[in-house]
């Protein structure tokens, strides 16, 4: 056949690998947007909503830490899509499903200019589209502005550094560092990108014992290692000062272990073989895994059993598996510095996001190790070896399609299985319930009502987000927004559905007073001190406030250090206010002249909705 043909039958071939590529990645996006559309917000991006609508786009707000992480580039994005969308879906859905198309191409071309050429390459694409580790970061829109940034500046600056190292072109280098810094937009976590080119280029080019390759890759790449040491160390300096909670401190050696075993052994392995199969319900937020404890066992003898067959038929897959060890260490010793010893703590090990950018790192070490790389040297280098007592035809071809076809099956069914209950559990939304009745009560509803703020239930927004979890920030992103006051006759509130009811107030009320047919009297010019029933501590206190007066007056009421001053009408009435102060009494003053007021009715506690 003459050249040109030939050429052009390569390239149709090579190209019929990409199609299949193409069409992996599209299947993998569709299937995973149609999950996120099932479920909806979670706590956390009700907060930053809110926050997002209150802020003006300046740097307070830019480089402020959300639970600890610096992420202007996702900070900036929020803002700019709470304004757009507020609580519409699907731009979310389709901002998720842009990244992740994005983060497989990358991941792709990653694999064509590292790997061997072939079908293979979809063997480590298949895995990192289709694992449920990554199924949180492509359904909550928080997770994926942190983490699809990351993976994509992690895998881009891995394959920039694999030209870098291939080719010694300072424009590769320069590329680097960009998608480094791109990578540090979004997630402080991005700064494990500059450790994982270290190792992947000490382990997967260069030759030698270990000392030597480490002092080889050093002494070539000096420039590199020193470029990322700068930019790394500059960030971490500014990070540093940023305000953020105290660290989690671990308190014992065993919870260390725990950590260890169930980010490792019930997170990491099961789930980059399909698992985890079964998940914990966690209220709105994405499940946590919880994997059978036989299929966990399981996958790892499957990991093991791979792991020992790859080395024996490729050494380069020694220094491959080496690599993803040392990478899913660092992520555990991040992780065990900074969140392991908090309220939290048991269930870090647990939560699939904070282990999602193993998996492009996981796809690279099974690629290598399963077909080796492109470079023309591979092959001479690391001849593959048979299995003990097998024959050779037998073993590297027979024996070891089979058990590459039923290893696929296993994981690709697994992986389906456990995606499909991760959906089912996803699509449970109280959040999504709770805004849907309450817009439809906010429709009826007649245009003079009004509302004192209260919390929205805990299922909705943990009571620990406090005050981000009152009903005033909750509603900031909605179509339809209830109208707050601060003082009010007649106010409603929502119940644990949404449903508007009349106020109620649940806490302590006022000892009986003396005057008969009066109880407290409170005459003009003069501050009466009212007991309540025990003390009182420090807590944005709603007091009602029932009366009847002899006019129109203007009053004072006092709650320890805090006031309010109030207008009490004519007539028997009531009011409701919010008074955040301590105490044993209430004290009331009347500035205006020839009034008088008795008063029988004052609780001091939460809004509750009536029955």
């Amino acid at each position: 056949m003459p050249a040109e043909p030939k050429a052009f039958a390569r390239r149709f071939r090579l190209d019929r690998v990409g199609a299949v590529a193409v069409a992996l990645i599209v299947v993998s996006v569709a299937w995973r947007a149609g999950l996120a559309a099932r479920g909806w917000f979670s706590q956390d991006e009700f907060v930053l909503a809110a926050q997002a609508l209150d802020a003006r786009l300046d740097a307070d707000f830019l480089l402020q830490t959300v639970n600890d992480s610096l992420m202007p580039g996702g900070l900036l994005t929020a803002w700019l899509m709470v304004r757009l969308a507020g609580f519409a879906s699907w731009p979310w859905v389709l901002m998720l499903a842009v990244g992740q198309a994005a983060v497989g191409v990358a991941v792709y071309r990653l694999l064509r200019d590292l790997l061997r050429p072939g079908w293979g390459l979809l063997v480590p694409l298949a895995l990192f589209l289709f694992s449920p580790l990554t199924l949180e970061v492509s359904s909550l829109w928080l997770v994926g502005l942190l983490v699809l940034p990351m993976q994509l500046a992690l895998v881009l600056a891995v394959r920039a550094q694999v030209r870098y190292v291939r080719t010694g072109r300072l424009g590769h280098l320069a590329t680097v560092a960009l998608w480094l810094l791109f990578g540090l937009l979004f997630d402080p976590k991005a700064l494990l990108i500059a450790p994982l080119l270290f190792l992947l280029t000490v382990f997967l080019f260069s030759d030698g014992s270990p000392w030597r390759s480490l002092v080889t890759v050093v002494r070539r790449h000096w420039r590199g290692w020193l470029l990322l040491t700068l930019l790394s160390g500059a960030y971490l300096a500014f990070y540093l000062t940023r305000p953020a909670r105290a660290l989690d401190q671990l308190t014992s050696p065993g919870q260390a272990f725990t950590f260890l075993g169930d980010l490792v052994g019930a997170t990491v392995v099961p789930g980059l073989l399909g698992g985890p199969w079964r998940w914990t319900y966690a209220g709105d937020g994405p499940p946590l895994v919880d994997p059978y404890p036989v299929a966990m066992w399981l996958s790892w003898l499957v990991l093991a059993t791979l792991v020992v067959v790859t080395v024996r038929r490729r050494r380069s897959a020694v220094r491959a598996w080496l690599l993803l060890a040392c990478y899913v260490g660092l992520v555990a010793a991040l992780f065990a510095v900074t969140h392991v010893g908090g309220v939290l703590g048991p269930m870090v090990g647990t939560v699939p996001r904070f282990v999602a950018d193993v998996v492009p790192v996981a796809a690279i070490c099974v690629g290598v190790a399963l077909f080796g790389l492109r470079d023309d040297g591979e092959r001479a280098r690391y001849a593959a070896r048979p299995l003990p007592g097998v024959p050779r035809a037998l073993g590297s071809i027979t024996v070891g399609r089979v058990v590459t076809i039923a290893v696929l099956v296993a994981v690709g069914t697994g992986a389906v299985w456990s995606t499909v209950r991760f959906g089912e559990n996803w699509s449970t939304k109280h959040g999504r319930e709770y805004l849907t009745t309450a817009q439809a009560e906010l429709a009826a509803a007649p245009a003079d009502t009004v509302f004192l703020d209260a919390v929205v239930p805990d299922r909705v927004v943990a009571g620990y987000f406090w005050p981000d979890n009152r009903q005033s920030h909750f509603f900031r992103p909605a179509e339809r927004r209830p109208e707050f006051v601060e003082v009010a006759e007649l106010p409603v509130t929502f119940d644990e559905e949404g449903r508007i009811r009349p106020v109620r107030i649940e806490g302590v009320t006022v000892l009986p007073g003396p005057v008969p047919d009066c109880g407290h009297r409170v005459e003009s010019g003069q501050t009466t001190q009212i007991p309540l029933e025990t003390r009182v501590e420090q807590w944005p206190h709603v007091v009602e406030f029932g009366y009847l007066s002899s006019g129109d007056a203007t009053a004072t009421m006092r709650l320890g250090e805090a006031t309010r001053e109030i207008t009490v009408r004519r007539g028997l009435n009531q009011l409701y206010f919010p008074l955040p102060g301590a105490g044993e009494t209430i004290e009331v003053t009347l500035s205006t002249p020839d009034v008088a007021l008795c008063t029988k009715l004052i609780t001091v506690g939460r809004v509750v909705p009536a029955s």
